[in-house]
């Protein structure tokens, strides 16, 4: 099984889960304040959900100055997420719950 990485910063911190990975992110890293519209959201894998799909392609590019191979890199990360992790979890965890039902 594959660990998955923090790579915010160069944390480098590795996870078991990617639930786990998400939390960590939203609870050990500070929040950062979106470029384009000022938000302040979790760095990682929240701070690139909302980027795409609160804001247009043509958006991020200008406001980060970001390369046609870095939104497709950051859009990979985000759909590798969304395919593997139980989001539901993570926004439970996050919300003071353990979000594990067995």
């Amino acid at each position: 099984m594959s660990r998955w990485e923090c790579t915010i910063e160069g944390c480098g911190d590795t996870f078991d889960r990617v639930e786990d990975l998400v939390v960590h992110q939203s609870t050990g890293h500070e929040r950062v304040e979106c470029e384009v519209c000022g938000t302040v959201l979790p760095d990682g894998y929240f701070a690139i959900r909302h980027a795409f799909e609160e804001h247009t392609r043509a958006e991020y590019v200008r406001s980060y100055d970001a390369s046609a191979a870095e939104v497709r890199h950051r859009e990979n990360v985000k759909e590798t997420i969304e395919d593997q992790a139980d989001i539901r979890e993570v926004v439970d965890r996050l919300e003071g719950g353990d979000g594990r039902s067995f």
